[in-house]
């Protein structure tokens, strides 16, 4: 029996239906599914980032498949030229790759940090500190704090949740400072308007503690957060306000020095293949309007604390000196590696820095040093100071008070009279602050420890004094030296964490209590009330001031030669 062949119009009606359906398929892909992807998974439209290219690659291959199961046999120049773009994209994808690999591309993998310069000086590139500039608030604590003024407002509290604390100066105070924001999608579709406060909490002063719900007479509404929807979304309205094309991330809250709100969002690229993210400015949003603003990286605002987010530092210091000696450095000669923590300092010129120690590799609890690296231009500077790394420090200053079971928090670098110091909180299992820990970076056995930063940097002192090391420490360093004599009228002792501090009161000086150790002078365990002194200190504008020299005047010990009894 010989085969027949389909009718001529069935054949035809065929094609034309599988026609009617490959067309209705394709449109769907450009008219619905193509700007659904995009809306949604928001991917960088770039060709030095993974979701471009493998975006590309899955596309090709999906055309490429559904050309051939509606085709079957049939061929077309569609289905080649799927087929082509599959390949050619999965070429562009290995290469790529391979041009990314730390071990093809490890000098610019190296070098992506730029010139790290040594630094001469800690002491005299980094000012001393005023003691009410130092940070004792960390963002734990910050976090505990800003949920507990929320939760004295009930009504607020079911709608919002505090977002993400970030450190920031304003004006010339250290806070930290978070949005508060939806919980949910229905809360956001309730309150499409936005959010109606941030909240901010001094950095120095755990009592500072401030809801903000209006400027000058206007209440806040922050209405574009990173979580919120459709268009509010934050990543959303700026992809699909013009940065479809570059790299976004480190979405940060912060306001200006009249407290306006604004999200500081990174914008960066990727200067090695798919890797080397490396940033090249900011955007800036109105967080209420949704106003956007592009800043190159020496033109942005002053008060915009941090462009380089800290993620990308600390990659590019580790590829800096884990590479010294190239890729395959098995031995780990001369190699480098950061310490667990990365925090942010602030100089003296009320710029930010990204403070990382470093340290060599296998080595646990020392250092070979520290970096600076400003938070703005990305400029680093390395001072090889050896010494302890923020955990030998955290466990030091624990030890100190070990009986009470106090957990410490990531210590901070700061320039305690020309000496690099780590301060931390000492706090309970509530989160509540106790004490405040300094140790020395260098020699981590010298701590000080005291229930208030005075106290505490009382105590270094004295542990710094008393360990041979020659420093003459001022509480206050930008303070003026006075001087007074007079007799003495009352004299008590004081002994707190092992060590006896002398209180002394002078007539002629009502209005101030002197305070000094041993480490002071040997002279003032046998001063009595009656004794002419000389008492010279720094005048930090308090009752209770810390002396820096004693001299008791009716007191003249002098060396003679001593005769030996037989």
């Amino acid at each position: 029996m010989s085969n027949q062949n389909p009718p001529v119009s069935s054949t035809v009606s065929d094609w034309s239906l599988l026609a009617k359906i490959q067309t209705f398929l394709y449109a769907g892909l450009i008219i619905i599914i193509a700007p659904l992807y995009l809306y949604m998974s928001l991917p960088v439209l770039h060709y030095s980032f993974w979701s471009f290219a493998t975006g590309f690659f899955f596309v090709s291959v999906f055309i490429a498949t559904l050309e051939m199961g509606l085709r079957r046999r049939q061929s077309g120049w569609l289905l080649y030229s799927a087929i082509i773009s599959s390949l050619l994209s999965a070429i562009y994808i290995l290469i790529m790759w391979l041009a990314s690999s730390e071990m093809v591309r490890t000098s610019a993998h190296r070098n992506l940090i730029g010139e790290i310069k040594v630094g001469e000086s800690f002491s005299k590139d980094i000012a001393p500190i005023s003691l009410d500039d130092i940070r004792i608030v960390d963002q734990e604590v910050a976090d505990r704090l800003g949920d507990k003024v929320l939760g004295e407002k009930p009504a607020l509290g079911s709608q919002c949740e505090v977002g993400t604390f970030n450190i920031q100066k304003v004006g010339n105070g250290l806070f930290w400072v978070a949005p508060l924001l939806h919980t949910g999608y229905f809360k956001w579709l309730s309150n499409r308007s936005g959010t109606p406060a941030y909240v901010i909490v001094s950095a120095t002063n755990e009592r500072d503690v401030r809801m903000v719900t209006e400027i000058k007479g206007r209440p806040i509404k922050i209405k574009y957060q990173p979580a919120a929807f459709l268009g509010d979304n934050l990543q959303r309205h700026l992809y699909f306000s013009g940065f479809a094309t570059t790299g976004l991330t480190d979405y940060t809250f912060e306001i200006d020095d009249e407290g306006n709100p604004y999200w500081v969002v990174t914008l960066y690229t990727n200067k090695i293949g798919f890797e080397g993210a490396d940033a090249y400015g900011v955007a800036v949003v109105n967080a209420e309007t949704g106003e956007i603003k592009q800043y190159g990286i020496n033109d942005a605002p002053a008060w915009v604390d941090r462009i380089q987010p800290k993620e990308f530092v600390k990659h590019q210091l580790n590829a800096w000196g884990n590479y010294v000696n190239g890729y395959f450095n098995f031995s780990g000669a001369e190699k480098l590696t950061t310490t667990d923590g990365i925090s942010l300092v602030y100089g003296s010129d009320n710029r930010s820095y990204w403070y990382a120690g470093l340290t060599s590799v296998g080595r646990d609890q020392g250092t070979v040093g520290f970096v600076l690296v400003d938070t703005r231009n990305k400029s680093a500077t390395w001072y090889k100071q050896a010494g302890a790394t923020e955990d030998a420090a955290q466990l030091s200053a624990k030890g100190k008070v070990q009986e009470k079971g106090y957990t410490a928090s990531f210590p901070i670098l700061y320039n305690i009279n020309g000496v690099p110091t780590y301060v931390m909180s000492l706090k309970d299992n509530a989160g509540l602050i106790k004490m405040i820990a300094l140790v020395s970076v260098e020699d981590y056995s010298i701590v000080g420890v005291g229930n208030d930063l005075k106290s505490a940097v009382r105590a270094y002192k004295d542990a710094y004094n008393g360990s041979g090391k020659d420093s003459d420490f001022k509480l206050t360093p930008t303070a003026q030296g006075y001087s007074v004599a007079g007799k003495l009228s009352r004299i008590s002792v004081d002994v707190s964490q092992g060590n006896s501090y002398y209180y002394i009161y002078l007539d002629n000086v009502p209005n101030k209590i002197f305070i000094g150790s041993t480490s002071i002078s040997n002279e003032l365990p046998i001063t009595q009330v009656g004794d002419s002194v000389l008492l010279k200190y720094d005048d930090s504008r308090t009752e209770t001031v810390d002396l820096t020299s004693f001299d008791n005047l009716g007191l003249n010990p002098t060396v003679t030669s001593e005769i030996q009894i037989k």
